[in-house]
């Protein structure tokens, strides 16, 4: 099982997918791993997130895929039976992050104060997912939470985009980022695969 640093690495921005028809699962994944993005977040929001984890694991070989939004151990089980490399949270329990950890499956929790950090810190735990990124004080925040607490890597997202990823990239406790602006619902919809491969090839060209 790959480490969640050495995910969090693989590519500066990780997308944040919602499949809501399965026949897109394994073309999007196509196209953003195309583009240079190998890292793939697929929320559970969706019915069909979990059958398109299944089919992207089996026809994307050089797809890195894991699932967002596991709030519960409930769907942390349902992600890990899917076949997830690595799980994304909102937020975090206690419960929820003694599940994960006795899972193996690499976890990225997400956390919006020093309090919660010092908690995961406490588990072990030392990358992190911002979240929400901007609503939460975005830079600013993070270069604060950065001073007393160093040894953490954060994953921002949520109000993440081309705008300011490169700024929050430039932060040294950040890693990567979460974003959907490469493969927007209106994009996905209409198939346009062409241009979803040209935003990940200019989101690939970040650097962190």
């Amino acid at each position: 099982m790959t480490a969640i640093k050495d995910i969090m690495h693989t590519s500066p921005v990780i997308p944040v997918m919602v499949i809501n028809r399965l026949e897109h699962a394994v073309p999007l994944a196509h196209a953003l791993v195309e583009g240079g993005l190998k890292v793939l977040e697929i929320t559970l929001r969706t019915p069909v997130a979990l059958e398109a984890i299944k089919r992207i694991k089996a026809e994307v070989p050089d797809a890195i895929v894991g699932a967002g939004t596991v709030i519960n151990q409930e769907t942390l089980k349902q992600a890990v039976d899917a076949g997830s490399e690595f799980l994304v949270s909102p937020g975090v329990t206690d419960n929820l992050i003694d599940a994960a950890l006795k899972s193996g499956v690499p976890i990225l929790p997400g956390v919006i104060s020093p309090s919660e950090v010092m908690r995961l810190l406490e588990k072990g735990i030392s990358e992190m997912k911002f979240f929400p990124a901007e609503a939460a004080g975005g830079i600013p925040m993070l270069k604060s939470i950065g001073g007393p607490l160093p040894q953490v890597t954060f994953c921002p997202t949520g109000g993440v985009s081309p705008k300011n990823a490169a700024e929050y990239l430039a932060l040294k406790n950040v890693a990567c980022v979460g974003g959907s602006w490469m493969a927007p619902a209106d994009l996905v919809d209409a198939e346009d695969w062409t241009e979803i491969t040209r935003r990940a090839k200019e989101a690939s060209a970040l650097s962190a």
